[in-house]
C-alpha cells in the first residue's frame, strides 16, 4: 500500500499582524520537524490567519476542495482545533474520513487513527474546541459586563488617554489630552475645516500609522468621541465611566453644534414616478424604453416614453404616457376572461380534477394489485428454486422478467401520481390571472398594470409608437374566443363546442418555468 501524502495546514486565530506573530511560524517549524521525524511526505502547505469559530475560511475551503477531488490524502496540523472550532467544518473533516478522502490525520499533540474509536475521539476533540470557543465568548462578555458596571474602559485607550495596567482602566495622558482640548477649541473658532484640523493635529504628532495626516472621517470621529466626556461605548450604548473626562460638556456640545451646522446632508433624489420604465424594450435597437417629463405649448406637464438609445443611433419617436396606457388597456382587455367565463371554467377545473383523481386512483389501485401479484410470483419462484424444482438458469431468467415488470410498474405509478399534481394549480392560476386582467384594464393603478404584465406577458416591446406583448397560448385562445363570441350570440355553457385547438394551445405558462400539459381548454369554456 502506498504511503499517503499530506497537506500541511497551519492557522492562527487573528487577522491582526500585531498579534500572534510567531504562531504560524512556530507551527510550520514544529510540523516540518515532525514530518521529517515521522518520514511524512508533504504535498502542499496551507496557512491562514482566520478564526475558526464560524465556517467560511477561504484557505481551508480551498484545501478541502482539493482533498475532495483526490483520493487517499492526509492532513498534518498542530491540533484538531487548528482545523475546526465549529460543527460544520468539523463535520466536513469527519465525513471526508468516512468516505476515505482523508486516510490519515496526524497531529504532534493528538493521537488519531481512522477507526471507529479514532473518529469518536476526533469528534470529542472538535466538540471540546467548540466548547472552548463558546465558553471563552461567554467569559469575555461576562467580563465586559463587570467592567461596565465598574465604569472601566474595555479596550485600548483612545487618543488622549493611556491604559493603566494596575487599575485596569484608562487615565488622561498629560500631553496628548492637552492636544485634544486644543483641537476642540480650534474647531470651535470656525477657523478650521476637518482637513485643516487634520493638518493641525499632524503638526502635533497625531497621524496615521504610516505618518500621513488623519482622514476627515477619523477627525470627525475624534470630535464626536464621547469618551472625552467620561463615557464608555459598548454596542452603541453609552455607560458612565469611572475615569476622568478630558473635556467639559459645554465645549463638547458647542463643537457638536458646529459640526451639525457645517454638515451637508445628501438630498434624496426626487422620484419622477414613471410606472412603465424598465418594462418595454425598443424593437429597433433593443435598448430599454426610458421616460421623461416634457412641457407643452400651453404649459402643461406630460410624461413621454422613448428609446434610451444605449445601443447607438435609433430613429424611434416619443410616445405620450396616456397613449401608452390606452394600448396597455387594450392588451389587458384582449387577454382577459369575463367573470362568468372564469367562474364557469373554475367549476369545470374542479370537476376535471375530481374525475382525474378518481381515474388515477383506480389506476393506482390496479397497479398495487399487479405489484402484489408480481411479489407473489417472485416468492413462489424462490420456493421452487430452493426446493430444487427448477434449474438455476431458468430461475434467473424468470426472476429477471418479473423484476423488470416490477420496476416498470413502480415507474408508471410514480408517473400517475405526478400527473395528478402537474396541471391543476397552473391552470387555475391562469384563469384567475386572466380574470384579473379585465379588472386592471379599467384600473387607474399603473404600477399594478406594469407588475401584472411582467408576470403574465413576455417580450414587451415598443416600435413606431405601438407596443407589443406576447402571451402564452391559452391567452391567445381566450382572445380569439372572445372575438368569436362577439360575432355570434352567446349560448348556454352546457352546449358542446366545435372550436378546435392545436397541441401547442393546450399548454400553459407554468410560473415555475416549465411547460405543463393541460386538458383541452375547449372543454372548459362556455360555448357559442
Amino acid at each position: 500500500m502506498l504511503k499517503p501524502k499530506y497537506f500541511l495546514y497551519a492557522r492562527k486565530s487573528t487577522e491582526d499582524d500585531d498579534h500572534q506573530v510567531m504562531s504560524i511560524e512556530s507551527q510550520l517549524f514544529e510540523l516540518r520537524e515532525f514530518a521529517s521525524r515521522e518520514n511524512l511526505e508533504i504535498l502542499e502547505e496551507f496557512q491562514e490567519s482566520k478564526s475558526a469559530k464560524k465556517p467560511g475560511r477561504e484557505v481551508f475551503g480551498k484545501m478541502m476542495l482539493k482533498i475532495e477531488k483526490l483520493d487517499g490524502v492526509g492532513i498534518l496540523s498542530w491540533h484538531p482545533d487548528r482545523l475546526a472550532r465549529n460543527s460544520i467544518d468539523g463535520g466536513r473533516i469527519i465525513y471526508a474520513v468516512d468516505t476515505s478522502k482523508i486516510v490519515s490525520l496526524r497531529f504532534p499533540t493528538f493521537w488519531f487513527e481512522p477507526t471507529p474509536q479514532g473518529l469518536f475521539m476526533l469528534q470529542v476533540a472538535f466538540g471540546q474546541s467548540k466548547y472552548y470557543s463558546d465558553n471563552l465568548k461567554q467569559n469575555v462578555e461576562r467580563g465586559f459586563r463587570q467592567k461596565l458596571r465598574r465604569g472601566e474602559w474595555l479596550t485600548n485607550a483612545p487618543f488622549g488617554y493611556v491604559n493603566n495596567p494596575t487599575t485596569r482602566n484608562i487615565e488622561p495622558d498629560p500631553i496628548k489630552s492637552k492636544i485634544i482640548v486644543r483641537a476642540f477649541k480650534e474647531y470651535l473658532k470656525s477657523s478650521h475645516t476637518l482637513v485643516s484640523l487634520s493638518k493641525f493635529l499632524a503638526l502635533h504628532g497625531v497621524t496615521q500609522k504610516s505618518g500621513k495626516p488623519l482622514v476627515k472621517a477619523s477627525v470627525k470621529r475624534m470630535l464626536t468621541n464621547r469618551a472625552y466626556l467620561g463615557f464608555v461605548n459598548h454596542h452603541g450604548e453609552y455607560f458612565p465611566g469611572s475615569f476622568a473626562p478630558i473635556l467639559s460638556p459645554t465645549l463638547f456640545e458647542a463643537v457638536q453644534k458646529v459640526l451639525e451646522r457645517r454638515a451637508h446632508p445628501r438630498h434624496s433624489k426626487i422620484s419622477h414616478n414613471f410606472p412603465f420604465t424598465g418594462l418595454f424594450r425598443c424593437a429597433e435597437c433593443d435598448s430599454m424604453i426610458s421616460a421623461q417629463w416634457a412641457t407643452g405649448k400651453s404649459g402643461g406637464r406630460y410624461r413621454y416614453y422613448r428609446c434610451s438609445k444605449k445601443h447607438g443611433v435609433c430613429l424611434q419617436k416619443y410616445l405620450r404616457e396616456d397613449l401608452l396606457v390606452s394600448q396597455v388597456r387594450e392588451q389587458l382587455q384582449g387577454v382577459s376572461l369575463p367573470e362568468s367565463w372564469a367562474e364557469y371554467m373554475l367549476q369545470k377545473v374542479d370537476v376535471l380534477q375530481s374525475e382525474e383523481s378518481h381515474a388515477s386512483g383506480s389506476r393506482l389501485g390496479q397497479m398495487k394489485e399487479d405489484l402484489k401479484g408480481i411479489e407473489a410470483k417472485l416468492d413462489a419462484l424462490v420456493d421452487l428454486y430452493l426446493n430444487k424444482d427448477i434449474e438455476r438458469e431458468i430461475y434467473l431468467v424468470k426472476k429477471d422478467v418479473l423484476m423488470r415488470q416490477k420496476l416498470s410498474l413502480h415507474a408508471k405509478s410514480s408517473s400517475v401520481q405526478a400527473e395528478r399534481k402537474n396541471w391543476v394549480e397552473p391552470l387555475r392560476k391562469w384563469i384567475l390571472d386572466s380574470k384579473r386582467a379585465g379588472f386592471l384594464a379599467t384600473s387607474e393603478n399603473l404600477h399594478e398594470m406594469r407588475d401584472f404584465l411582467r408576470s403574465f406577458g413576455t417580450n414587451p416591446a415598443m416600435k413606431d409608437k405601438t407596443i407589443s406583448i406576447s402571451f402564452c397560448p391559452p391567452s391567445d385562445f381566450a382572445r380569439v374566443r372572445k372575438m368569436d363570441s362577439m360575432l355570434s350570440p352567446y349560448s348556454a355553457p352546457s352546449a358542446r363546442s366545435d372550436f378546435l385547438l392545436s397541441p401547442a394551445e393546450v399548454s400553459i405558462c407554468d410560473p415555475t418555468g416549465s411547460r405543463t400539459r393541460l386538458p383541452s381548454l375547449k372543454s372548459l369554456c362556455p360555448n357559442r
